[in-house]
């Protein structure tokens, strides 16, 4: 018997990130989902596990490129990437945003979407298959009065997805780009 796909998911035990465990654990894939906290990992996974889903809590913190490198080497090839993990960052005009903390947005959303599918494509091309997605946002495309870094970091992922997909496309590696619309998360709580 040929053994489950496996997905890795990244900033995965809450909102967007977590539904798509559930959906892909209901497709039979075998899911690890990524938390920076493990604990919030873990009692993602338990509560998945109860429901029969094979799910699997692995800790991952997207700013930290050694450590993304140890849990690939660790796990080695998976199947799956869902580059999940992202924050909104300063709610600012740009002339008035924290430099600091709008540099973390870029790290979070854009180079930690990079490092993982950096590792994840070293594999990928050896082995001529796999799956990177990438979250973005509608706010890609679509400027939002205080939220610069957070629309330039989605930006940056959409350009940087088409990038990857054309180097990886030769070698049987897909990459994809979403930018779901406004979903009640906790990313976005206090916009309703």
């Amino acid at each position: 018997m040929r053994p489950s796909p496996i997905a890795l998911v990244t900033g995965a035990n809450r909102g967007i990130g977590r539904e798509v465990c559930r959906q892909l654990a209901e497709n039979r894939l075998r899911v690890l989902i990524g938390a920076r906290d493990p604990a919030k990992g873990e009692a993602a996974a338990l509560e998945m596990a109860r429901g029969g889903f094979d799910v699997e809590a692995v800790a991952l913190d997207v700013t930290d490129a050694a450590s993304i490198q140890a849990l690939g080497d660790k796990l080695g090839a998976v199947d799956v990437l869902i580059n999940n993990a992202g924050v909104d960052g300063p709610r600012a005009l740009a002339w008035e945003a924290d430099a600091a903390a709008w540099s973390r947005v870029l790290e979070i959303n854009l180079m930690g979407a990079f490092h993982c599918a950096r590792a994840a494509l070293r594999r990928m091309v050896t082995q001529r298959s796999g799956v990177i997605i990438n979250t973005s946002s509608v706010h890609e495309q679509i400027a939002w009065s205080g939220y610069s870094a957070y629309a330039t970091s989605k930006a940056g992922l959409s350009m940087l997805s088409k990038t990857l997909a054309q180097e990886a496309g030769p070698f049987g590696g897909r990459v994809l780009c979403i930018a779901p619309g406004a979903i009640r998360t906790s990313i976005n709580a206090g916009v309703w």
